[in-house]
C-alpha cells in the first residue's frame, strides 16, 4: 500500500489511467472520462497541474497527508512524491489535469521562467484557491492546449502549447498575488509569528549551536514551504525572506551593543557568525555603519 510507483513519461501517465497518449512531451486530462481512478503514491519526473473536484482519500504529498479541497489548483514538479496512498480508488472521478514534460519547455523561452513560478514548490496545504471566474480562465487555458493537442503535430505545435502554458502559469501568478492580498490578516498573524520565532531563537543556544536561522529552518517552523514563505514575506513586506531573517538578526545585534560591553567577536559568535567580520559586513550592509560606530553613536561618545 505503500509502494511508490515511477511515472517518470507521459505515456508512463496515460498508460496508468488507460488513455491514449496524442503527444509524448504533454497531455491534458478529463477525469470525467475515466471510470476508475486507482489510489497510488507516484513518483514525477514532469510537471503536473491538476483541478481535481471529485477525489477521495487523503493526498500524501512529501512526508504529510492533506484533505484535498474541492476546487483547487495544485501544483507538482519533477522529482516530487505525491498521490493517495490508502489502497482505495475514486469512482468515476471529476476534474483535469495538464502534464507537461520538461523536455516541452527545452529551447523556449518558458524554460528560463519556469523559475519564476514558485508555487511549483509549494505544499498541497498552500494551493491556489479560485473564485468561479478565475477557474473559467484556468478552464479556457485548458481547452486552448486540449484542442491544440488534437491537432496533427507540426513545426508550429511546441511553440502553441508552451505559449499558451505560459499565459496559463501567468494567470496563476495573479490568482496566487490576488489570495496573498485576500488573507492579509493571515500574513499578517505569519509576521508576528516569525517576529516570535526570530526573539525565541535569539534568546536561546540555538545561534551559537547552529548558526544563523535560514528560510527553510523558519518556514519548517511554522508550517509552511520554503517557497511559499519567501513569497508572502516578498508580498507583505517588499524583502526577501533572508533579507527579512537578517534585518531581524541585526535589530538583535543592536541591542546587544546598546545594552551590553561584549566585543564585536563575542557578539558575533552569540548570533550565530562562524567569523565576526561576516557580522560586521551584513551590519554596515544593512545599517550603513560598522557595529562598533553604531556603538559609539547610540551612546553618544
Amino acid at each position: 500500500m505503500n509502494d511508490i510507483i515511477n511515472i517518470s513519461s507521459i505515456h508512463d501517465y496515460n498508460e496508468f489511467l488507460g488513455i491514449e497518449t496524442l503527444n509524448p512531451l504533454v497531455t491534458f486530462i478529463d477525469f470525467r472520462k475515466i471510470n476508475i481512478l486507482k489510489h497510488k503514491r507516484k513518483y514525477f519526473g514532469f510537471y503536473g497541474i491538476y483541478l481535481k473536484e471529485k477525489i477521495h482519500g487523503k493526498l500524501t504529498y512529501g512526508r504529510s497527508q492533506y484533505d484535498y479541497q474541492e476546487g483547487t489548483l495544485v501544483f507538482v514538479a519533477p522529482g516530487q512524491v505525491a498521490g493517495i496512498d490508502d489502497g482505495g480508488e475514486t469512482l468515476n472521478p471529476e476534474g483535469y489535469a495538464l502534464l507537461f514534460h520538461p523536455d516541452l519547455l527545452r529551447g523556449t523561452s518558458l524554460a528560463h521562467k519556469m523559475k519564476e513560478y514558485t508555487f511549483f514548490s509549494y505544499e498541497v496545504n498552500e494551493a491556489l484557491h479560485m473564485s468561479e471566474r478565475e477557474r473559467q480562465t484556468i478552464f479556457n487555458c485548458f481547452t486552448e492546449i486540449q484542442e491544440e493537442l488534437h491537432h496533427t503535430i507540426d513545426k508550429h505545435s511546441r511553440n502553441i502549447i508552451t505559449s499558451n502554458i505560459e499565459v496559463l502559469l501567468n494567470h496563476c501568478l495573479r490568482f496566487y498575488d490576488r489570495q496573498f492580498d485576500t488573507r492579509e490578516a493571515i500574513n499578517r498573524d505569519v509576521l508576528t509569528r516569525f517576529e516570535a520565532l526570530m526573539l525565541d531563537y535569539f534568546n536561546s543556544d540555538k545561534p551559537e549551536q547552529n548558526g544563523l536561522p535560514t528560510v527553510t529552518w523558519c518556514a519548517d517552523q511554522l508550517h509552511f514551504s520554503a517557497n511559499y514563505f519567501g513569497d508572502l514575506i516578498k508580498k507583505e513586506t517588499g524583502k526577501s525572506a533572508i533579507e527579512y531573517i537578517h534585518l531581524a538578526v541585526i535589530n538583535h545585534v543592536k541591542e546587544l551593543l546598546a545594552s551590553t560591553s561584549k566585543t564585536i567577536s563575542e557578539i558575533a559568535y552569540e548570533v550565530g557568525f562562524q567569523y565576526p567580520h561576516h557580522l560586521s559586513r551584513m551590519f554596515k550592509k544593512v545599517v550603513g555603519c560598522t557595529p562598533n560606530e553604531y556603538r559609539v553613536q547610540d551612546r553618544g561618545i
